[in-house]
């Protein structure tokens, strides 16, 4: 997609913050106003009252969470601020008062979307489309209604909180330069990841036949021999890699695999498809020390397709350590901490709400960012336990697409074709994978790379060639 503009708000702060306090003033106040209305109609209620709060909180909620990566969002509340606008139009006594008012309104709908999207390389049309009007407002139509009441000025008072906000909000928006060929996001996508548009109709029509990931997971059993792995594990310790093992090794296999086959890092929510494009986010439950009442933590560590296996291990150490050597308080820590002081009724409705949010791509990146439940892949090792890997089930909650798990080291007498015998070690690994991202067809062709490159690990010293990036 070739994006001429893409618009963000460069700090919330100043004008920004203002912005937001006016939209909250003119939704206040709106709610003042409809409480002391008696015997309000069930229609005026809904479309005078109920629409313009709606379009005042969607407003605000949007410039705080997506202000600096998705503005664009803001046309929402924007279209139905105008839907509010045309509906009062319609009350005007003129009949040319109305349709120029209508006008107006389509107006600004269409030139705001037009400029947050990026078809309009500049925002200055937007300065008089909410001055000029806001002008007109308090100069002329303000000032044949000197001697109302308080109480009917409040629906006028509410009106120029609006417009003052878009108005601030128009100058304070910047256009940021895109480099030839960067995707951005546009209406559709999430704060984690992009909307597939170009996939085949069986793929997009599954999530809504197979509607949670566990009827839609698929177990693969795998095995890989290790021979050159554990020489590559013993180079990379000599070299000062101290505590680099065989996890660290298929994590780097895993985020190379993801160069070259980016369906990897694809995920379902809200009966979508989308990417992550180059954000692979991995989670992993660790243990403080190895005893069975030692507390668990999540991590979540986040990497780029080009890294290579230094690069990988270094940043996932980084964070275990960082983890392992202090208090129970990491981010995840904190946040279930704090879910669990509510009560467990008000907790369900809590989830089912954040559920719901999840679904339409409404939680905020604080969250998806802390959460387990959503990321490229989720890795256990039951070597570090002594144990052959687990099927893991995926989780319903969240968008982790595949689950892994890996097992102790085994040995095996391998008769060869000229009939001796050799002793051979693998490493049994398990995936539950979801099936409505990709074909089984894909999935082999990424595991058999992945196998290429467990048996070539030198290959990871070097940063991929090419990195492939998802269809969009």
């Amino acid at each position: 997609m070739k994006q001429r503009a893409v618009y963000w708000l460069p700090s919330i702060r100043g004008l920004v913050l203002l912005s937001a306090l006016l939209m909250a003033c003119s939704g206040l106040i709106r709610a003042v106003w409809a409480l002391g209305e008696p015997a309000m109609p069930v229609s005026v209620f809904l479309l005078q009252v109920l629409l313009p709060l709606w379009a005042n909180l969607c407003f605000i909620w949007i410039l705080f969470l997506d202000g600096r990566e998705r503005l664009y969002r803001s046309a929402i509340p924007v279209w139905l601020g105008c839907v509010f606008f045309a509906v009062k139009a319609f009350y005007f006594v003129s009949f040319l008062h109305t349709v120029l008012c209508l006008l107006l309104y389509a107006l600004v709908a269409v030139l705001y979307t037009a400029t947050v999207v990026g078809i309009i390389r500049t925002q200055v049309f937007l300065w008089p489309l909410f001055g000029l009007p806001m002008l007109y407002h308090i100069l002329v139509e303000d000032r044949q209604k000197i001697g109302w009441t308080l109480h009917q000025w409040l629906p006028e008072l509410s009106v120029l909180c609006c417009m003052a906000a878009l108005l601030l909000l128009s100058l304070t928006m910047r256009r940021r330069p895109v480099e030839e060929g960067s995707l951005i996001r546009r209406f559709g996508d999430r704060n984690d990841g992009r909307r597939l548009r170009t996939l085949s109709p069986i793929f997009a029509v599954s999530p809504f036949i197979m509607k949670t990931r566990n009827t839609a997971q698929n177990f693969i059993a795998d095995q890989f021999e290790v021979t050159a792995v554990e020489r590559y594990i013993a180079e990379k310790r000599q070299a000062g890699w101290k505590g680099f093992g065989i996890l660290h090794v298929i994590l780097a296999a895993y985020v190379r695999s993801c160069a070259r086959y980016p369906g990897l890092n694809r995920f379902v929510a809200g009966q979508r498809v989308y990417t992550r494009d180059r954000v692979i986010e991995v989670n992993m439950t660790i243990k403080k020390e190895m005893t069975t009442d030692s507390p668990d933590t999540v991590i979540k560590v986040s990497f780029d397709p080009a890294d290579t296996a230094e690069t990988v291990f270094r940043r996932f150490d980084e964070v275990v350590q960082t983890v392992k050597q202090t208090p129970l308080n990491s981010s995840f820590d904190k946040l279930a901490k704090t879910l669990n002081l509510i009560p467990g009724l008000f907790l369900r409705g809590l989830v089912a709400l954040l559920q719901v949010g999840d679904y339409f791509g409404l939680l905020p990146r604080c969250l998806t960012r802390l959460s387990p439940f959503h990321g490229s892949l989720f890795i256990t090792s039951m070597a570090s336990l002594g144990i052959p890997p687990i099927h893991h089930h995926l989780y319903d909650f969240g968008n982790v697409p595949v689950f892994c798990a890996f097992g102790r080291k085994r040995r095996v007498y391998e008769t060869k074709r000229d009939g001796s015998v050799v002793r051979r070690k693998y490493v049994d690994c398990t995936f539950v994978t979801d099936e409505r991202i990709l074909d089984g067809f894909y999935y082999a062709s990424a595991i058999r790379y992945l196998h290429n490159l467990m048996d070539d690990p030198w290959q990871l010293d070097r940063p991929p060639e090419v990195v492939n990036r998802d269809q969009l």
